[in-house]
């Protein structure tokens, strides 16, 4: 899918808020998001298949003319072939008809994202890691999503709904005034909305076309380095000699103890396992979504902490100066692995470079 380049004076720009479904609702989030990965599914299946054909043919000698013919990967080739095959596929011919078409076509472009990646990558014009053939997305440890493109999507004038294509209207858990005043005046403009499940929790993000004023940094004039650790989060040394020092308040560590003890609660309740088809018990569930209840606190806490120093960095000075940490490498030190983690060093570097452009 390609880029969507926003007019002059224009940025694009995401506001996210937090759902709270019913549990009808809920259901048909989760059914379309399961459309997403089971299209995606299929995809993969349907393009791998003539590779797959055409390395058995020349194991049997059959000339190169004579292979089976590649199967095209692009978004709009998938969605006629899938379009083609969901009325007889027997995967979906019973349901495909529940959800909307934008769930099966956020499937068919995260496959054809991934053929692109995997034969850029192959070919050497993709940077970084290497990236391997694509694979078929798990339903126990898939990441539900669905993106909207097309249909009803909006905000609500009472502040506290939202819009989407098939699911209808759904309540928000915080107010969004913030986009729908920016709607309502006209300087911004809705162009999609991607549902997702996160921390325990649902979400709904608006990617927005809006009008931007320069925002001018405080001190437009002044560079500053940053130096990044686990003892002080962060130093700031800045071109006029002033030095100060951001703490790291180890989120984690502070909830270790909590974390101990209700791992120790888990691990007594019968819990699923996979090798004999055991159904986890309901006491089980309930201990472990406590469990999950503590990381998503120390994730939130550690995203909030994170934003605000970040946000206040690139506020202030015009020149940021972050080292170019190997962080991938440095995790692999089992003795300081958690405390990189829990410092967020990868992110820190993320957040000033999107928020410092």
């Amino acid at each position: 899918m390609k880029r969507f380049q926003p007019r002059p004076g224009f940025v694009v720009q995401a506001y996210r808020f937090a759902l709270d479904p019913n549990a009808t609702q809920e259901y048909a989030l989760r059914s379309h998001c399961g459309a997403a990965r089971a299209a995606c599914n299929w995809a993969v299946g349907w393009v791998s298949a003539s590779w797959w054909q055409r390395r058995a043919e020349e194991t049997y000698g059959v000339p190169a003319d004579q292979l089976t013919k590649w199967r095209p990967w692009s978004l709009p080739s998938l969605r006629k072939a899938f379009n083609a095959a969901k009325h007889t596929d027997p995967r979906f011919a019973s349901w495909w008809e529940e959800n909307s078409k934008e769930a099966y076509s956020t499937g068919l472009a995260n496959a054809a994202a991934a053929f692109d990646n995997y034969t850029k990558s192959k070919q050497g014009r993709r940077k970084g890691k290497r990236v391997g053939m694509p694979r078929f997305k798990s339903k126990r440890k898939a990441r539900l999503s669905c993106r909207f493109t097309t249909g009803t999507i909006r905000v609500d004038a009472d502040g506290r709904h939202v819009t989407l294509p098939r699911l209808g209207i759904l309540r928000t858990h915080e107010p969004t005034g913030k986009l729908l005043g920016r709607v309502q005046a006209g300087t911004a403009r809705i162009l999609s909305a991607t549902v997702r499940h996160e921390r325990g929790r649902w979400y709904v993000a608006f990617q927005v076309e809006t009008a931007r004023d320069i925002r001018r940094v405080t001190r437009p004039d002044v560079a500053v380095g940053i130096d990044l650790g686990i003892k002080t989060l962060a130093v700031l040394a800045d071109s006029t000699g002033e030095i100060r020092t951001a703490p790291n308040p180890r989120y984690l560590d502070s909830a270790l103890k909590r974390l101990r003890r209700a791992s120790r609660t888990v691990s007594r309740r019968h819990g699923p396992d996979r090798r004999t088809g055991r159904k986890p018990s309901k006491r089980w569930e309930k201990t472990n979504a406590a469990r999950n209840r503590i990381h998503h606190r120390v994730a939130n806490l550690r995203e909030d902490a994170l934003h605000k120093l970040t946000t206040t960095v690139a506020a202030e000075y015009g020149t940021v100066v972050v080292e170019d940490l190997n962080v991938a490498g440095m995790l692999r030190n089992r003795r300081l692995a958690r405390h990189i983690a829990d410092a967020g060093f990868g992110e820190i570097r993320r957040q000033l470079t999107y928020k410092g452009s």
